[in-house]
């Protein structure tokens, strides 16, 4: 990594006080974020942005320096923020996303194996965010600083993407189906061999349609439909089957086909994808988009100790257990993206309200799909609980701690209104059934 050049040290300074400002917000799990902190923040760091495209040339070819990345660091971390106040849909937020798109889109290129279907939900997430950014370079509602950081990792992800699709438009139309269902096939594989004890007869039936596929060969090539071999995509196809049957032999090797050299690599990434999932699962209680920076984080150091691609011991060895490594390491990335992909734009202070407004029309909805017979008494916890969030506005809006409007009003109220009607639907069925 190049030096810091001698006017752009200041900066770095500026922008290290800025990332330890926020290391100290996110720690603080006393009290809700509040977004006026946040803003503070980022009009600081947009504030030496413009600093720094004054004193370096954007235009002209840089080489990555210490105040690159800690930017980077700081970007990622502002836009989880941004998530956590429920500003979803404002450009800061989307920086985080845009990372991880980027991070799994060169997992994806360096595995070489995807298909169109992959690609797919990334190009209509990029198109999604786009118009986010396009229109608050419109409004002006955020400095063309930071439009233009974030058009041009856009751009970035684009240009992987159309790589990515460029290649798999190369593939001869008669071995798509082959290549699709070898796709497949691995990544069950690795799903198998990524577990605690990886089963054999789970394995059985891939290694049948293995066999099957790699059958269909003649003198090594995959042939057309009239016995002649395909001019093109043959080595893609070929390797890909050959990696399908190198993972069934680790699986069969052994039951725990992770070196003892890399074990404590493999128990990290379990346990961060377990915890990962757990998150996944119950994210609208327990997630502040924040905490996911330590994941980020994680992640980033155990994918930066790879040498060429693979996970090597002391020695320089490259010991056995890489594709599961590797299955463990992109999984993680996936759940990260997943989470942040799926952030609701509630504000922390929000949340609380809006879970228990979530319970509450969940239970109203069980009630009204199997009916059955109910009293006034069976719907008075619900109507309690709405009388309870109701009363909790002022002038119909929900006010947090310090008197601010947090971000989520439209979302929460519209939890809301659901609420009363769903509980206005069961007290109609309840005199229908009176009457009857």
């Amino acid at each position: 990594m190049a030096a810091v050049p001698q006017e752009e040290l200041p900066i770095l300074e500026a922008v290290i006080n800025l990332r330890n400002r926020l290391t100290v917000l996110k720690k603080n799990r006393g009290e809700f974020i509040k977004a006026q902190d946040v803003q503070t923040i980022y009009q600081a760091v947009v504030k030496q942005v413009t600093k720094l495209n004054e004193v370096r040339d954007v235009e002209a070819p840089h080489v990555q320096n210490r105040l690159d990345t800690t930017l980077a660091d700081v970007f990622n971390l502002l836009s989880l923020f941004f998530l956590t106040i429920g500003k979803n849909r404002e450009a800061p937020a989307t920086y985080s996303q845009i990372a991880s798109i980027q991070q799994l889109l060169d997992h994806i290129n360096e595995s070489g194996v995807y298909s169109e279907s992959d690609l797919q939900p990334f190009r209509h997430r990029l198109a999604d965010i786009r118009q986010i950014v396009r229109k608050d370079a419109e409004t002006g509602l955020h400095p063309q600083a930071m439009i233009k950081l974030l058009e041009r990792k856009l751009d970035k992800c684009d240009a992987s993407l159309n790589a990515l699709h460029h290649s798999l438009s190369e593939l001869s139309p008669e071995l798509l189906p082959i290549h699709q269902k070898l796709v497949t096939i691995r990544r069950q594989l690795v799903a198998i061999a990524a577990k605690a004890k990886p089963s054999k007869a789970d394995m059985r039936p891939l290694l049948e349609e293995l066999r099957s596929i790699d059958s269909k060969r003649v003198d090594g090539k995959f042939v057309g439909p009239g016995g002649a071999p395909v001019p093109s995509s043959q080595a893609l196809c070929q390797s890909l089957l050959e990696e399908c049957f190198d993972i069934t032999q680790e699986i069969r090797a052994t039951d725990d086909d992770v070196s003892p050299t890399l074990k404590p690599i493999y128990d990290r990434l379990v346990e961060m994808r377990t915890q990962l999932e757990g998150l996944v699962m119950t994210h609208r209680w327990t997630l502040r988009e924040t905490d996911l920076w330590n994941y980020s984080q994680a992640l980033r150091e155990i994918d930066s100790m790879r040498v060429d691609g693979k996970f090597v011991d002391a020695d320089g060895n490259k010991p056995p257990g890489q594709f599961v490594l590797l299955y463990l390491l992109r999984r993680c990335y996936g759940l990260i993206y997943r989470l942040l992909s799926s952030s609701e734009p509630v504000s922390e202070e929000l949340m609380p309200i809006a879970n228990k407004l979530s319970t509450v029309k969940k239970c109203l909805n069980e009630v009204l799909k199997y009916g059955g017979s109910f009293s006034p008494r069976d719907l008075w916890p619900y109507q309690l609980a709405l009388h309870q969030i109701d009363s909790m506005r002022k002038d119909g809006k929900f006010i947090g701690i310090e008197g601010n409007v947090p971000e989520g009003q439209g979302i929460v109220m519209a939890h809301l209104n659901e609420c009363h009607e769903l509980l206005e639907m069961l007290k109609e069925s309840m005199d229908d059934e009176e009457e009857g």
